[in-house]
């Protein structure tokens, strides 16, 4: 839908108003220009009712990742929405098949708001157990779920009735090695929802990527977190009751989650049972990746680490892009029954959270290896 030529002027003029720096130094503007770059280009859709091409920096930085199976054809595709479409063993025969990456707009179902999905099989033969392994669907126009073998892998932006769109970024979803089958058929389920203007998995390099070298992790943190979006103070304690926030994917920007625009505290927690048994005289490490902009971690109620003391010069020191690796001190983490991670993290501006790997637990033998 596009609004008056009135009306376009009108938002043009506040929004000018509104791009005036609040409080913001330079260095800072400067400094996470190409982040901020990414927020404005839902204006360019509400006021002209399509999206914009997508420039570079709009990508995903695969950087050391390589495309092991090529997504890049004919998916099954039906508009519509029924929650029996995630499962692998859904008969998708009679689907309709449409290019991809190529909005639906262009392939036959012109004008169509709404919910579709998008199913499609590979073989996992062709992965290697000892590699990393992400699912790159490419960008989405609006909103997604992304499943794998039935299991939730990642989702951008938010569902009505607290619609968001994520229309411009391009989607990177880690696979937990449990979830892949490496012996023959896997199933990919892409749930998405359009609200207007172009739909679907409309641009993008779509596959399956892999790292050359595997996070040798004991304990694998990625996937469903809960969170919040202010500050609790109680929120740093174990026995916490968390069961009313929302679940939230980790790694990934707050602002494909819906929280778009906010800037301020969020609190994630999340409560596990150790997959290993932590030997004596042996050091482990809680990786939480990047965090942006600054962070408290907590495990079972104890501080273990920080970036908070570089507040005052945090732009000096780039908090974004500083990789988070807190030693757990000894005897901490339980064995027998449930730990609890709380990361209190704190934005300066500009996009947010904790929002790129490795997350998880590893010993010190392999923390420098997996950090390379």
């Amino acid at each position: 839908m596009k609004l008056p030529i009135v009306h376009r002027i009108a938002v043009l003029v506040v929004v000018a108003l509104l791009c005036i720096p609040m409080g913001l130094t330079a260095q800072k503007v400067k400094e996470k220009n190409q982040q901020e770059k990414k927020e404005t280009n839902w204006l360019i859709k509400l006021l002209f009712g399509e999206e914009s091409k997508p420039k570079d920096d709009d990508q995903v930085n695969v950087g050391a990742l390589f495309r092991t199976i090529n997504l890049n054809k004919k998916w099954k595709f039906r508009i519509g929405d029924n929650k029996g479409w995630i499962s692998p063993s859904y008969d998708d025969r009679n689907w309709e098949k449409i290019k991809v990456p190529s909005a639906w707009e262009n392939q036959g179902f012109h004008g169509y708001d709404g919910y579709a999905w998008y199913r499609v099989h590979f073989d996992g033969s062709a992965l290697e157990k000892n590699q990393t392994h992400f699912l790159i669907p490419g960008i989405i126009d609006d909103v997604d779920v992304a499943y794998l073998n039935g299991q939730v892998v990642g989702k951008s932006g938010s569902l009505p009735p607290k619609y968001r769109t994520a229309y411009h970024w391009t989607r990177r979803y880690y696979i937990p090695s449990r979830m892949l089958n490496f012996e023959g058929d896997n199933v990919i389920a892409i749930r998405v929802y359009d609200h207007h203007g172009r739909g679907g998995i409309t641009g993008g390099n779509p596959g399956i990527y892999s790292s050359f070298n595997r996070e040798k992790l004991l304990q694998d943190l990625y996937g469903e977190w809960r969170f919040i979006n202010r500050d609790i103070k109680e929120a740093s304690k174990a026995e916490f009751n968390d069961s009313h926030w929302r679940e939230i994917l980790v790694p990934s920007r707050w602002e494909n989650q819906g929280y778009r625009s906010y800037d301020g505290v969020g609190w994630y927690r999340k409560s596990f049972k150790l997959n290993f048994v932590p030997k004596a005289g042996k050091n482990y490490f809680l990786l939480l990746g990047k965090i942006d902009d600054l962070d408290v971690a907590y495990l079972n109620g104890q501080r273990i680490g920080s970036t908070i003391e570089k507040r005052r010069e945090w732009k000096k020191h780039k908090t974004w892009s500083i990789m988070r690796v807190y030693k757990i001190p000894s005897g901490l983490l339980n064995s027998n029954g449930v730990n609890t991670i709380a990361v209190k993290v704190i934005d300066m501006g500009g996009l947010a959270g904790i929002y790129e790997g490795p997350i998880g637990i590893i010993d010190e033998e392999n923390l420098t290896k997996t950090l390379r």
